[in-house]
């Protein structure tokens, strides 16, 4: 159907996107295709080594709750309670929260900071986008007219990693002024082989701090070295806009707090026994 309309046809999924903008006659679409009826898009289960597997359809509020969640992607689970209302949550979907791709969103940035991988499908066959590269700017994703977002992937958390997830809204359930998704990793002798800081609100999608990233890697996670990162990706990697919310050095003022917030977390969390071997 979704191949037959092409861009005439708009995916309905939990509708919590969709519905509001329909209603403003920001988007009035020809055909709406209701994917609630599909039910091999609905569920989370293990992935190869440890990772995680989740179809488009599942519900927020089922990826809040789901303790396979909690173990294998901690990072994602400790996003979710941030995400709007719990009745918004109820009937938003994973899948059609990624791929709205509103710039303040908080899944975006957490899938990017995963590492994680999408499935794309159409009637032309399927294929495999990195959550990097899935984003390509305002609204706009890699998804052809034709395809859906079937499934995310999130790889294994391997021993002596990290992670944080840090936000600052008016209100709980608002949208956030700024926010941040990191992810870190340790070698043997306690250097960060690689961190990754990914905000939210600052841009057209969500942004990659890569200078703050070059700052850290192969170095000693010591306060300075935190500091020094944190000052460089609100100062070298995001361009933040001033709103009706905040001006673009209060962005800017944030970028670096949370920044240096979500690091120190990380960080700690790095150095704490890895699940599985505390199961072993």
């Amino acid at each position: 159907m979704l191949s037959e309309s092409g861009y005439d046809g708009k995916v309905l999924a939990g509708g919590q996107s969709l519905v509001p903008a329909m209603n403003f006659r920001l988007a009035q679409p020809s055909i709406l295709i209701d994917l609630n009826g599909i039910d091999a898009l609905f569920y989370v289960i293990p992935g190869r080594g440890g990772g995680l597997q989740i179809g488009a359809m599942t519900r927020h509020r089922t990826v809040e709750r789901s303790d396979l969640v909690a173990t294998r992607a901690p990072l994602l689970h400790a996003a979710m309670p941030h995400i709007a209302h719990v009745q918004i949550r109820n009937r938003g979907t994973l899948g059609g929260s990624l791929a709205h791709a509103d710039p303040a969103a908080e899944l975006p940035a957490v899938m990017v900071a995963l590492d994680a991988r999408f499935r794309l499908q159409s009637a032309r066959g399927e294929r495999w986008v990195p959550a990097a590269d899935f984003y390509i700017g305002l609204f706009t994703t890699a998804l052809a007219p034709d395809e859906l977002l079937v499934e995310i992937a999130a790889p294994p958390q391997p021993p002596h990693s990290g992670w944080s997830f840090q936000e600052i809204a008016r209100r709980p359930g608002d949208y956030a002024i700024v926010g941040v998704a990191a992810t870190v990793y340790l070698d043997a002798t306690g250097r960060c082989t690689e961190a990754r800081l990914v905000y939210l609100s600052v841009g057209e999608g969500p942004t990659t701090a890569h200078n703050a990233s070059a700052i850290l890697r192969w170095q000693t996670p010591t306060v300075e070295a935190i500091a020094a990162a944190a000052h460089t990706a609100a100062y070298q990697d995001v361009d933040p806009l001033a709103d009706i919310h905040a001006t673009a050095d209060y962005r800017r003022h944030l970028v670096e707090v949370l920044g240096k917030r979500a690091l120190t977390e990380a960080f700690a969390r790095a150095t704490e026994p890895h699940p599985s071997v505390l199961r072993a």
